[in-house]
């Protein structure tokens, strides 16, 4: 059950990224997934990599995500 992790990723990325993010859909499933995509973009799959992110490392993902649009 990942849902307190999503729920606090999105928290974060919120409290950091309010004005650059439109929306924000959180997709409940089975099976240890836990993806995140930013406009269709797959920035983390623990699924492809066979581990949960490490602390910070989707903040990392997104932020180089968000400057390499800008």
């Amino acid at each position: 059950n990942y849902t307190e992790r999503a729920t606090s990723l999105v928290a974060e990325l919120l409290q950091e990224f309010q004005f650059e993010i439109d929306a924000v859909r959180i997709v409940p499933s089975s099976g240890g997934v836990f993806e995140v995509a930013v406009n269709g973009d797959l920035l983390f799959s623990k699924a492809n990599l066979g581990r949960h992110a490490e602390p910070g490392e989707v903040m990392e993902l997104f932020r180089k995500s968000v400057t390499s649009t800008s």
